[in-house]
């Protein structure tokens, strides 16, 4: 299998390139040339294996340089670092309602699916291809990806990894989880701004001839643990294929019945590997595109056009305050039929104008599996508030978004439906407390204590143990500053 550029797409590279480079110097990301299928018995079969199992059969079918145990052994290392053999459980809320929880890995998020993965993948792939350089890993996060690939590159050999994040515009326990993080392999930094503004700082640092003639005379090539990278987003597939089958073994459908799935999403990866998993072979219906107010991603889907020429807002999912949605463009280059001179010339309006527009009719022609919707923070909290009291089941805020979204939707109810839920509530601890309609509590770590009251769900311990553990990095920089830190790096 071979992965081509978005905005390049006679640049063609193995997986291992892919996954190693991260994003194409041009700045196209890399997409597989064709999608593998599965056939329905396929998809059975996998009822019978654990997840691990599921998620080297899907990675499997894209990384052909690797043995099927090779990947298995990857996955096995990856998930028992998970709180269950099931690292993805979809729970039954009621008649045709389904939770897949995405947050039972090291740092309670669903970032964790493909975070624990993707560090073995880039050694993997190192080993494979001979490098001797060391890979310096740059990441922008707008929360649980940070903390989640902090975790996972710790002390990894031949890795160093750097994650920037808005100083203003993350939870404190998703601040505190980066802050503390060890590792002599590991530096954070929160940037003034949002997670916009980091994004784009990062992705400047990659298409820089600067920086990469100055990292390779430092022994260094850079690669992402964002979702731009085809390493990240290839294990979030599997999720989507291990939902499914569940339904069929639990009999709750029938093999080739369709199903839905509800993402709240903002940079898109996540529901992008549910439309991969569709192109697949998946029996989906529709992927309901999930937003809180920074709602760019609706307006996308209901009109064609792709504005930044809006409010930013702070929110109490702020995971997905993000106005511009990275992995959007892997979708428009398969709804410009995989031209990569209309991807490019898209992308380069969206950065000299602030928006691009396609045509309604096309991009529904193209992406009709899609739908979308918003919901604002009253909503949100309400949402969080009435599905504990109905259900007896805490949602984070993100999740809630999803869920909001789902009953306001006009389709709701015509196919079974799972919602995909993307972190533990105790990450967003004072904003969960808040919606229950308890007490404020300016003091997380007493709100955590009151959470635990208030709902009778026990917080895991790695956010307890936060309130002791010691902060190593304070440093607080101007997105253009990034440049400037890793040049740095680079002279060591």
């Amino acid at each position: 299998m071979k992965y081509v550029s978005t905005r390049n797409a006679s640049r063609s590279v193995t997986g291992s390139e892919a996954i190693l480079m991260g994003i194409s110097p041009e700045g196209g990301l890399f997409v597989p040339e064709s999608f593998p299928q599965f056939s329905l018995e396929e998809i059975a079969a996998m009822g019978e294996m654990t997840y691990a199992e599921r998620s080297a059969t899907v990675m499997s079918r894209y990384l052909d340089e690797f043995t099927y145990d090779e990947l298995l052994a990857i996955a096995d290392r990856a998930y028992s670092r998970f709180d269950d053999e099931d690292a993805c459980p979809l729970v039954k809320i009621e008649e045709d309602l389904f939770i897949l929880e995405l947050w039972h890995g090291p740092t309670f998020a669903f970032k964790d699916v493909a975070l624990t993965v993707l560090p073995q993948l880039i050694s993997a792939c190192r080993a494979k291809k001979g490098e001797t350089d060391k890979t310096l890993v740059l990441v922008a996060t707008s929360g649980d990806t940070g903390k989640a690939a902090l975790e996972g590159f710790k002390d990894v050999p031949g890795t160093e990894i750097m994650v920037f994040y808005p100083s203003e515009g993350v939870s404190y326990m998703q601040k505190l989880q980066m802050t503390t993080t060890g590792g002599a392999n590991t530096y954070v930094a929160g940037i003034k701004g949002n997670f916009d503004d980091a994004q784009t700082a990062v992705k400047q640092v990659f298409t820089d001839p600067e920086v990469r003639a100055a990292l390779k005379k430092g022994g260094y090539v850079m690669s992402s643990a964002n979702s731009i990278n085809w390493g990240r987003l290839l294990p979030q597939i599997a999720y989507y294929f291990s939902a499914y089958v569940d339904l069929v073994t639990s009999e709750e459908i029938r093999l080739g019945d369709q199903v839905d799935f509800v993402v709240p999403t903002g940079n898109f990866g996540d529901i992008l590997a549910g439309y991969y998993a569709m192109r697949m072979g998946l029996p989906v219906r529709k992927l309901l595109c999930a937003s809180n107010i920074n709602n760019v991603l609706t307006d996308f889907f209901e009109t064609g056009e792709y504005s930044l020429a809006r409010d930013f807002h702070k929110t109490i999912s702020p995971s997905m305050d993000i106005l511009i949605s990275s992995n959007l463009e892997r979708l428009l280059f398969e709804i410009e039929n995989r031209d990569d001179k209309a991807t490019a010339a898209l992308m380069a309006a969206l950065k000299s104008e602030g928006k691009y527009t396609l045509d309604l009719s096309t991009l529904r022609a193209k992406a009709g599996v899609f739908d979308a919707g918003y919901a604002d923070e009253e909503e949100t909290a309400d949402t969080i508030n009435e599905f504990f009291e109905e259900y007896g089941y805490l949602l984070d805020p993100h999740t809630a978004v999803a869920v909001a979204v789902h009953y306001d939707n006009d389709a709701q109810g015509d196919a079974p439906t799972v919602v995909l839920s993307t972190a533990n509530p105790y990450k967003f601890t004072q904003d969960v407390l808040s919606a229950l309609g308890e007490k404020k509590e300016e003091d997380p770590f007493k709100a955590v204590k009151a959470l635990r009251l208030a709902s009778g769900i026990e917080p895991p311990e790695g956010i307890t143990a936060l309130e002791k553990a010691e902060v190593r990095f304070r440093d607080v920089l101007a997105a253009q500053d990034i440049k400037n830190i890793v040049l740095k790096k680079a002279e060591k």
